[in-house]
């Protein structure tokens, strides 16, 4: 076999993650801003989508999309023992992303069906893409991942075409929010009990108590929690729809306490990923709440994608950036900081839903947090994004944790 000649492009598109956990993380600490700029009437929005439609398909479709293929272009190349997709697919792959979020800020009066295509090709090329490596790699167990990313690419489609038939989208929007919190539950119930037990045995010893293997009840929980989001995504204010969501929350909280999250408090990166996935639980809890009426559905709607989804993508980009740049996975004071204020803007942004009489303004304080913790997030990770690699990871083995497994 012909070696692989050596790659001299730029350290951007060297590997996956780097472009699109860099994109991910500048596009969400300018377009939160953007929006509360719009939403006080300070900003004119110039895209095709009425405006709130486009503030929920950004965050889902625009940042959501780029994490996930960042984690996918990391991960397929463990899977099937490839080498990464680098170079110029690799920056064309970019560009694509890129002009969806361009003609979604500034195409009005282009064709709808002209954006339709410009912005579902991204993760149809995801795809191919993914496919093409496992296909390649003869690691056939593995094609199932390409069910989620076509999944959240008809999302995607359906988003648009609700706004092209009927001015504002209903279904895409919940299906696009759900497919991520299903990859949380479906993803993280792979990494967070994988990564506590690997820094338990190093730490502690392999005596110690450790986190629950998988078993008949982690698989009975994705299933339950998969028909409780199809329900919520049919019919969020069915009665229903509201006792599948309770059990679901019950269940994956249940699922949480078997990880050890307690016992790895010393490990902020690791403490993230559990706090993450606490806020799939209290979403879920808070959409069954909203089902029977009880409690306002935006808030549900913010924990999951705030809390659960913010909480998560930004917990695996410091993980993986840090472990594939070859520093310590250490998150120190600063990360740990701005993964806090995103679980303030989380809880900020379900206070103005819960107790309005404060006079606060909520949305504002709440995207303030936001965009606070993505700017420290970028402070420190752009520059292991954007550079060659020269770091090394501390011998100390009590420095760090076992290196991403992503």
């Amino acid at each position: 076999m012909t070696p692989r000649p050596a790659y001299t492009g730029p350290a951007l598109f060297s590997y996956g993650f780097r472009p699109f956990f860099a994109g991910a993380s500048v596009f969400a600490l300018l377009v939160v801003p953007l929006w509360l700029l719009i939403w006080q009437g300070r900003l004119d929005y110039q895209g095709p989508f009425p405006v709130v439609d486009w503030h929920i398909h950004e965050m889902i479709f625009g940042y959501g999309s780029a994490v996930l293929a960042g984690f996918l272009f990391t991960a397929v190349p463990n899977w099937t023992g490839r080498m990464p997709l680098r170079g110029w697919p690799l920056a064309t792959l970019f560009m694509v992303w890129l002009l969806g979020r361009v003609v979604l800020w500034g195409g009005e009066g282009v064709p709808q069906g002209v954006i339709l295509v410009l912005d579902s090709a991204f993760l149809l090329l995801v795809a191919l893409m993914i496919a093409r490596e496992v296909i390649a790699g003869q690691n056939w167990r593995n094609l199932k991942v390409l069910v989620p990313v076509l999944l959240l690419g008809g999302a995607n489609i359906l988003f648009h075409l609700e706004i092209m038939l009927g001015g504002v989208s209903d279904y895409g929007r919940r299906l696009g929010l759900a497919l991520l919190v299903f990859l949380i539950l479906l993803i993280g119930g792979r990494i967070i009990p994988s990564f506590t037990r690997n820094w338990l045995a190093k730490e502690r010893g392999r005596d110690v108590p450790m986190p629950v293997a998988f078993s008949r009840f982690d698989g009975v929980s994705l299933g339950i929690g998969a028909v409780a989001l199809l329900g919520w995504v049919l019919a969020p204010e069915a009665l229903l729809s509201g006792l599948l969501l309770f059990v679901a929350a019950a269940l994956h909280g249940l699922r949480l306490l078997r990880w050890r999250g307690l016992a790895v408090l010393a490990s902020p990166l690791l403490v993230m990923l559990h706090f993450a996935y606490l806020f799939v639980a209290l979403g879920l809890l808070v959409s069954g709440f909203a089902a029977i009426g009880v409690m306002a559905r935006i808030a549900a709607v913010h924990l999951l994608g705030i809390g659960a989804v913010g909480g998560m993508t930004m917990a695996v980009i410091m993980r993986a950036s840090s472990g594939h740049t070859a520093r310590d996975l250490v998150a120190g004071p600063g990360l740990t900081a701005g993964f806090i204020l995103l679980l303030l803007a989380a809880l900020t942004r379900v206070a103005g839903n819960v107790a309005p009489q404060f006079g606060v303004d909520w949305v504002l304080l709440s995207g303030v947090l936001w965009t606070l913790s993505f700017a420290v997030l970028c402070l420190r990770m752009l520059p292991w994004l954007l550079a060659v690699n020269t770091a090394r990871r501390s011998p100390n083995p009590r420095a760090k944790n076992t290196p991403t497994q992503s």
